[in-house]
């Protein structure tokens, strides 16, 4: 085994050797240095390997990198852990940080993690799993470690990618303002994995959507039938938004058991290529029974995996603001009435503190009056003085009853949106 961890080693510091560090992720100073092990997490492809190594740059001790997501390690097991600890040593000498890339490959991962914590070492981990950061973790972990979720680049992102930075700054004039539109409705329809915004390439996309099917979903599940799955993300991407019951979506795929469908998604959450969002009801046994809406990680996979329509922005602009929402923080859910309804209502602990509707098109007498309508409705049930409605260029000042909406181009919101998240950092 020895001997085959040094030749994977020795493989994965040529490979990291030629990456390039484009973009740099956001990631909190403080977390660099104090105790606790920093979990990683998001859907594969997303950056996470390279943020890793943007970390390591940052520190004094950079050799003890491993990246468990080879096919030479099949027969790796939880006993091994103390194999690849000696021969670091053997190569690289005493350190004290650790990477580790896809961890969660390896069952009983945990233990080592814990020995080295307790030893005083500093491990950083990236998984693709968010199965990682709760149920597997159980109680050994617990008080160790801090958790970051690693989304595709958000628009202030994709615009350094492009080399158009500037434009996060401050837009001013016609000419600055269409500029800036025109690189956001790019980035609504190509989304923010790196690898695809490179190359174009739709192989991409399916390379990606197969490694999460068939290896995150099926055979980490243990699930035979592919064709109830595929079939399932097909109805989630094409119905991006819709309410829907576990009944609903079982007669529509052929499923016999409901509970078969609520498995099926748990597991497709799992991975970050779907979440589920609850309608906010103060009983818990109630927001469970509701229907739900579901959003998926990237619109680049929306568009790639789902059944294409005219006047389909309205689905990815509301799919965007969703993702900018999750990585902002904060727990999300939809607000419904007899009469209204409004796209997202964020809960921090018991208190609801912002409510949001999303209309690409806003120049409609009839859609303006349902979604200010809908809005004013979630500011009444929640006593906001203050909502947003997210469009695709349309800006202005509502005052109602209830308080202040401010309508606003989804290009200046999500901007806006990752100032508060860096802010935060």
């Amino acid at each position: 085994m020895k001997a085959l961890l040094k030749d994977v080693i020795a493989d994965q510091v040529h490979f990291l050797s030629g990456r390039k560090n484009i973009i740099h992720r956001n990631f909190p100073e403080h977390y660099l240095h104090n105790e606790q092990i920093i979990i990683i997490s998001g859907v594969r492809r997303c950056g996470k390997s390279i943020l890793l190594q943007q970390i390591r740059s940052r520190l004094p001790h950079k050799n003890y990198f491993f990246n468990f997501d080879d096919d030479r390690l099949s027969g790796f097991s939880a006993e091994n852990f103390q194999d690849l600890y000696e021969v670091f040593i053997e190569l690289y000498g005493n350190q004290d940080y650790f990477y580790f890339d896809e961890i969660q490959n390896i069952a009983g991962w945990e233990q080592f993690v814990k020995r080295l914590y307790n030893a005083g070492k500093k491990v950083f981990i990236t998984g693709s799993n968010a199965r990682m950061l709760s149920k597997e973790l159980g109680t050994l972990l617990t008080g160790c470690y801090l958790a970051i979720e690693l989304y595709p680049f958000s628009f202030k992102e994709f615009l350094q990618f492009k080399g158009k930075e500037r434009l996060a700054e401050q837009v001013y004039g016609t000419e600055a303002k269409g500029e800036i539109q025109a690189q956001f409705n790019a980035y609504l329809h190509q989304g923010g994995f790196p690898l695809y915004l490179s190359t174009k390439d739709d192989l991409v996309l399916k390379t990606l959507y197969d490694n999460i099917l068939y290896r995150d979903v099926l055979v980490r599940n243990q699930i035979l039938n592919e064709k109830e799955i595929k079939e399932l993300v097909y109805f989630a991407v094409s119905n991006i938004g819709k309410p829907f019951t576990y009944s609903s979506v079982s007669k529509i795929i052929g499923v016999k058991n409901p509970t078969t469908v609520k498995n099926y998604i748990e597991y497709i959450e799992n991975t970050y290529l779907l979440f589920t969002l609850n309608k906010l009801d103060y009983s818990v046994k109630v927001q469970l029974r509701n229907p739900k809406k579901m959003y998926a990680i990237d619109n680049a996979l929306v568009k790639r995996l789902g059944f294409h329509f005219s006047g389909e922005e309205g689905r990815l602009l509301e799919n965007l603001v969703y993702i900018e929402l999750k990585r902002r923080g904060g727990e999300i859910f939809y607000h419904s009435e007899e009469k209204s309804e409004c796209d997202f209502v964020i809960r921090k602990g018991y208190q609801v503190e912002q409510a949001l509707q999303v209309c690409y098109l806003f120049d409609n007498f009839n859609t303006r009056e349902r979604e200010i309508a809908g809005l004013a409705g979630a500011m009444k049930a929640y006593q906001l003085k203050e909502g947003y409605i997210i469009t695709s260029s349309h800006e202005e000042v509502v005052i109602t009853e209830f308080g202040k909406i401010y309508i606003m181009p989804a290009w200046k919101w999500v901007i806006e949106c990752d100032k508060t998240n860096h802010n935060k950092s």
